[in-house]
């Protein structure tokens, strides 16, 4: 549905041209300081303005309406609201029955019967992360102080070189194309035995929400991928003394679904951004044919720019979960 987790529990809802949208959250410890100033600093990190991200200016401004009085969380939900201000609904309006190429505009349209909202993705629009941000930086405060996160963007376009992703930006905007890419996430000092074998392993909880994300196609821990290509002798991680320190750190920090003590290693493949400004032969339901489509609106070129801080909260909400136990 549109809940995730057992112990701290996210609610996202709205839609992405309705009055609003926002996060419910569950399962909160009592006591917790909390203001809406406490927000600011991750949601700037996932504010348009910067090159390569959408012309959509959002405030994003925190409104916490539940779970909070005189300062600190109730631990009654938690509800954050953020207004949408800055739409253009009109630029939608034929999406309703000329689908767009991968985007959720056709199963939508079949799994809710035509009822629902098609504005700039309506639920399915990655407007909704702002509120998985916010759950993110409640999850940071239910978390061990010494946690840190490092998270960046190391791949963009296919090129791991950091020097050329602004003259890949400028490229792929002037030819009205997208890129996407690959964000890092490390968490350091994660204590050994959070998690569970199997079905609660840290690693499918985490991906589970990573995989909600929108645009993200792919997850990896350690060396993912790439330990599939190696021998044993080469993927093993020697431990090197009684804390569980390991000489390299191909598990990502986990062993048997639970984390070993290790730095935690997450990387999440992003797509590139489906609306973009090139024409495109998809097929229009009013007319039974395929047809050319101009998509109007607003779009990021490489949404994995504002998905860094987005990956990084899921991360934290994941580990919140197992925090709780």
């Amino acid at each position: 549905m549109n809940s995730f987790g057992h112990n701290f529990r996210v609610a996202l809802w709205g839609e992405s041209h309705g009055s609003a949208v926002g996060v419910t959250l569950d399962g909160i410890p009592a006591g917790i300081a909390l203001a809406a100033e406490d927000f600011e600093e991750d949601l700037s990190r996932r504010r348009s303005g910067a090159q390569g991200t959408t012309p959509r200016r959002e405030s994003d401004l925190p409104h916490i309406v539940s779970g909070l009085y005189r300062g600190h969380t109730t631990g009654a939900p938690l509800t954050v609201i953020f207004t949408n201000d800055d739409t253009r609904s009109q630029d939608y309006t034929s999406l309703q029955h000329h689908y767009r190429p991968s985007h959720a505009d056709r199963t939508a349209a079949v799994k809710y019967s035509g009822f629902n909202d098609p504005r700039g993705g309506g639920h399915f629009s990655a407007r909704l992360t702002v509120g998985l941000v916010a759950a993110g930086v409640v999850a940071k405060k239910t978390l061990p102080r010494e946690l840190t996160f490092t998270t960046r963007l190391i791949e963009m376009g296919g090129c791991d070189d950091e020097r050329q992703f602004d003259e890949i930006l400028r490229r792929t905007a002037a030819a009205g194309d997208s890129v996407g890419g690959i964000i890092e996430c490390r968490v350091a000092h994660a204590p050994t035995g959070w998690g569970e074998p199997f079905f609660d392993s840290v690693e499918s909880v985490m991906a589970h929400l990573l995989f909600s994300i929108p645009a993200v196609k792919g997850v990896e821990f350690g060396s993912g991928f790439r330990g599939a290509r190696l021998r044993g002798s080469q993927n093993n991680d020697p431990i090197i003394d009684s804390r569980g320190t390991t000489s390299t750190n191909n598990a990502g920090g986990i062993n048997g679904g639970i984390t070993n003590g290790n730095e935690l290693i997450v990387r999440v493949a992003v797509k590139p951004t489906p609306s973009i400004g090139c024409e495109q032969m998809t097929f229009d339901s009013a007319t039974g044919s395929v047809s050319p489509l101009n998509i109007r609106g607003r779009h990021d070129v490489c949404v994995a720019l504002r998905g860094q801080v987005v990956v990084e909260a899921a991360v934290a909400v994941a580990l919140a979960n197992f925090n709780q136990q």
